[in-house]
């Protein structure tokens, strides 16, 4: 590449892609800018936590040679990151607890086998909090260093906002997709619940747990997802909807958009909630769009306290041996299944209908009133200290009622650090909800790419 153009490493898989298949730039060559990027800023960032260099560069000289005679799969050559809670045949995984330290399963996680049928370059595993709850991790955001780089996904969402890879996956329970792309600057998509297969990966909820993805475009969010989501009939709900254009399409009439003021709007900053009545202004100003405010009915003021029912209740279960055995690291962790222990099995089956109400209830509105709602995705930027604790927001209620959501990175808070803002659609409508971010990407709203950060360091942080 001439001195003149990017760098690899700051190209999007959409953009790689023709690239490699074209010949103009060899798989290698971008797994060593991948690296380099890595080798120059991991020090600081901390986002990974394995990476063996000379495996990555022997899976790219693989998928060189299929470049070379006109193979390979979607991803061939394309560096990801994967979270270090799925499964990896050839990479320990360590799901953040030092308990688990060096394991190596032995197979793949059936995102993880998706991605070596693509021919994608396995760069390693990204940094999760503790069995990707709540204790922080080491990750920095690449923003302003020793600022928080959000939730149980920070080192996927670092990572590729530090342009060290330009896709990586995550997993949200209640924000953590949404959250760290939000404060690290990236888009972040969490899909509809089961759409995405969750065979080996670590299990914290059954009715909660969701696999996405972070990325630096929206077409790169377009392009894993339809390499990681479940396809064929034998996923008959998921066959039918994602392949109806009246499900996933709007036609010739306009967009039909609410602008939310959520149950947690009083939490967000001054200056994040007027950045989002000012966007919503600019789409109301695009030829079809038609945009209203509107408020959740009150019975989704109740939707934290019912996932924090079936999400302590399930840590409980999932982790009671590591509880007795007192093998736990985080006290964040005996806290939250202490509480699990208090809960009985009706509250929690209690819970579960709740949630179940209110997913119905959520369709309901979307189907009759609305293609797609608009809402902050953290109540302003990123907070300084690695142990800080979020604002409390609205993400675990869209993960609650399973619809899809996307992180969109728009705002700029007085510190001069990211935050986004959300939207999200109804339950399997996920390639309607791609569109709209086209569409706000055609009339230049959001970026087509994220530039790299500054890296800046705070002093004032001890």
């Amino acid at each position: 590449m001439k001195n003149n153009t990017p760098t690899l490493s700051s190209l999007t898989a959409s953009e790689l892609i023709p690239l490699l298949q074209s010949r103009k730039v060899s798989a290698t060559e971008v797994t060593q800018a991948c690296l380099e990027s890595i080798e120059c800023n991991e020090h600081r960032l901390h986002a990974w936590a394995w990476m063996k260099p000379e495996q990555a560069l022997a899976q790219a000289e693989a998928a060189d040679r299929k470049l070379k005679i006109g193979g390979g799969g979607k991803l061939c050559g394309i560096p990801i990151g994967i979270k270090d809670i799925f499964n990896t045949a050839e990479m320990p995984t360590q799901m953040g607890s030092p308990i688990w330290k060096g394991f190596t399963p032995g197979n793949d996680a059936r995102v993880v086998y998706y991605l070596r049928m693509a021919d994608a370059i396995l760069m390693g595993k990204t940094v999760t909090a503790e069995f990707a709850v709540h204790a922080p991790g080491p990750t920095n955001n690449p923003h302003r260093l020793g600022y928080i780089p959000g939730t149980s996904s920070s080192g996927s969402a670092a990572a590729t906002a530090a342009h060290m890879v330009p896709l990586a996956l995550g997993t949200q329970t209640a924000g953590s997709i949404i959250r760290p792309a939000s404060y690290c600057g990236v888009y972040g998509f969490k899909p509809s619940f089961g759409l995405v297969p969750r065979t080996a990966m670590l299990k914290t909820t059954d009715s909660l747990d969701s696999v996405g993805m972070f990325s630096r475009s929206v077409d790169d969010l377009a392009l894993l997802f339809d390499i990681v989501r479940v396809h064929g009939l034998d996923y008959p709900i998921a066959h039918e909807i994602l392949n109806d254009p009246t499900r996933q399409t709007i036609a010739d009439r306009p967009w039909r958009i609410g602008l939310l003021r959520g149950p947690k709007w009083k939490e967000a900053e001054p200056y994040a909630k007027q950045a989002l009545v000012d966007f919503g202004q600019r789409l109301a100003d695009l030829p079809g769009v038609v945009i209203e405010t509107f408020e959740l009915p009150s019975e989704f003021s109740q939707a934290h306290q019912i996932h924090t029912t079936i999400y302590d209740r399930a840590l409980a279960y999932y982790f009671k041996e590591e509880f007795a055995a007192k093998t736990l690291v985080s006290s964040v962790m005996y806290d939250i299944i202490s509480r699990g222990n208090q809960i009985t099995l009706s509250n929690y089956n209690k819970a579960q209908s709740e949630q179940n109400v209110l997913s119905h209830h959520l369709d309901n509105i979307l189907k009759q009133d609305y293609d797609i709602i608009i809402d902050l995705s953290t109540g302003g930027e990123a907070l300084k200290g690695l142990a800080s604790v979020d604002r409390p927001d609205n993400c675990l209620i869209w993960t609650l009622c399973g619809v899809p959501t996307i992180n969109l990175p728009v705002f700029t808070g007085p510190n001069g650090l990211p935050f986004g803002a959300q939207i999200y659609a109804r339950r399997y409508n996920d390639y309607l909800l791609l569109n709209f971010a086209r569409h706000l990407q055609t009339h230049g709203l959001i970026p087509i790419n994220t530039p790299l950060p500054s890296f800046q360091i705070d002093t004032t942080i001890k």
